[in-house]
């Protein structure tokens, strides 16, 4: 089977993990905001964010272009580490998952941060 090139990136597959993860922890959200964090989270990490630009990025032919969608999945992750603190203050997500996502937003924001060093070089 063949496999894109954006798949192969460690970013997209760390990407890709943690928007599961939300879709899980979102899950359990109370019904009241399927249209407000839940939405919001859930698109923030994967349709129209993180591991969607990581791949689109990856697929654009300048290097520019590339830094640009690379810059924009730095954007929403951070938008999703932001919504996960107000998940975490109105008691939707204990302290220890709220922690779990830090660190893990930690180590792709610094791995998505490397791969846009070294394409603007």
């Amino acid at each position: 089977m063949y496999t894109f090139s954006f798949e192969k990136l460690e970013v997209w597959q760390l990407s890709r993990k943690l928007s599961v993860s939300i879709y899980k922890t979102t899950a359990s959200f109370p019904s009241e905001e399927q249209y407000g964090l839940i939405s919001q989270l859930r698109r923030a990490s994967v349709s129209v964010s993180v591991s969607s630009n990581i791949a689109e990025g990856n697929s654009r032919f300048s290097q520019k272009d590339k830094a640009h969608f690379f810059e924009m999945s730095f954007s929403s992750l951070m938008e999703v580490m932001n919504q996960l603190v107000i998940s975490f203050d109105l008691g939707f997500i204990p302290n220890e998952t709220l922690n779990i996502y830090r660190k893990n937003i930690a180590e792709l924001s610094n791995k998505l941060n490397a791969l846009h060093k070294s394409i603007v070089k």
